[in-house]
């Protein structure tokens, strides 16, 4: 079922990115507007206080950060405009991203200071065991349960939950605060598995 909903989505991105071809977006200009929804964003979530409007439009602006995220790679790849700088960039970008959505939930009394904490650790720790593992070699692709798009719906729909129930995002956290060690704890297990692979051939 997820195989087949993920090939969904991957068909329907490189549909979007040909649009924004013919549009000559860049994969750059994709990265930079998806910046600025996140931090619009968080805004919203900083000062929201529960109010449904501010949340809805909050929960509407971080997925289109997060897809504007998801078709910038995929525009870079099927037009060959992959480049050392813009996969930095956008990982780069991605960092300021997670960061300023946790913080600003718990700026705004979403979540609880401490969960929100840990739940940005785990996301980030992510992200660096991805880019150690890389810089050795290690190719981490679709490697662990909880990469930042699965992490993002977590945080939609419990924003979206949180109108009705105030605690939602509370479980959000807690939720990614494990699911997001777990992931490290997989990558770690994966990339000591490749290196012993790689010492014994």
């Amino acid at each position: 079922m997820l195989a087949k909903l993920k090939k969904k989505i991957q068909e329907m991105l490189i549909s979007e990115a040909e649009r924004a071809h013919k549009l000559r977006l860049t994969p750059n200009m994709l990265s930079a507007a998806g910046i600025v929804l996140a931090f619009l964003s968080a805004l919203l979530y900083a000062i929201c206080q529960n109010r449904s409007l501010h949340l809805l439009l909050a929960t509407v602006l971080l997925l289109a950060s997060g897809f504007c995220d998801a078709l910038d790679g995929v525009l870079a790849r099927i037009y060959q405009q992959e480049t050392s700088f813009g996969a930095f960039l956008d990982s780069l970008l991605d960092r300021y991203a997670d960061a300023v959505i946790y913080v600003s939930m718990i700026i705004g009394r979403l979540c609880d200071v401490l969960l929100g904490l840990i739940a940005l650790t785990g996301s980030l720790l992510v992200s660096y065991s991805r880019a150690r593992a890389e810089a050795a070699g290690i190719k981490m692709e679709s490697i662990g349960i909880a990469e930042r798009a699965e992490r993002m719906i977590i945080l939609a729909a419990a924003s979206i939950m949180t109108i009705f129930w105030f605690q939602a995002l509370d479980v959000g956290m807690i939720l990614i605060a494990i699911l997001s060690n777990l992931t490290v704890l997989q990558r770690g297990f994966y990339v000591y598995t490749k290196l012993k692979q790689k010492k014994n051939s």
